[in-house]
């Protein structure tokens, strides 16, 4: 109903208007938040237990694997990633590969590999919107982990599209286009 009393129909509602990178900037410090199509999305609750579990082993194998071979760095939530589509963004693990710039606050521009742990409460963000959002940003691939079901998918860009580069479960060791030679056994990943 308007102030007059009618039902609205609905070329009479205002959309929202899309919130841009400088709204984002002038969150207060430590907000954690992405912004996503022109949205803000807090994050609350804080992550479960299981969760920060899975991305703990992810950081630590990946380093592990990364550092002595000075492929380049691995970095953990809370950063933010500003992609080149205006998106913001805080994936739980991120690999930049050796010879990329990073700035003191946050990573420009799309990072080489990208995990992201479901979380309970909002499944839809990691397997529908970011996926997307990542594809469309040039992310070469992106890892989803699934705690409950005790799987990794993993998505590599072929072109301007995600193609499946496998579907691990407990048994099976984690392979990575962009980390060659990298073998994870998913058994380390939900220990």
């Amino acid at each position: 109903m308007d102030s007059g009393g009618r039902r609205k129909m609905p070329w009479m509602l205002k959309a929202r208007p899309r919130k841009t990178v400088a709204d984002f900037m002038r969150l207060p410090e430590g907000t954690l938040a992405e912004l996503i199509d022109g949205e803000i999305y807090t994050r609350s609750p804080s992550p479960e237990t299981v969760h920060q579990r899975v991305v703990g082993h992810i950081y630590l194998a990946l380093r592990t694997f990364v550092e002595p071979r000075r492929l380049g760095e691995v970095l953990l939530s809370p950063l933010d990633v500003h992609l080149g589509t205006g998106d913001i963004v805080e994936p739980d693990v991120i690999f930049v590969r050796a010879g990329r710039r990073l700035v003191r606050r946050w990573i420009y521009g799309a990072p080489d590999l990208l995990v992201e742990v479901i979380s309970p409460s909002r499944p839809e963000r990691d397997l529908i919107v970011k996926r997307r959002v990542y594809m469309d940003a040039g992310v070469r691939e992106y890892w989803i982990v699934d705690p409950k079901a005790r799987t990794v998918e993993v998505l590599a860009l072929a072109g301007t599209r995600w193609r499946p580069a496998g579907y691990f479960r407990v048994g099976n060791a984690i392979r990575s286009r962009v980390l060659p030679g990298l073998r994870l056994p998913v058994r380390r990943v939900f220990r």
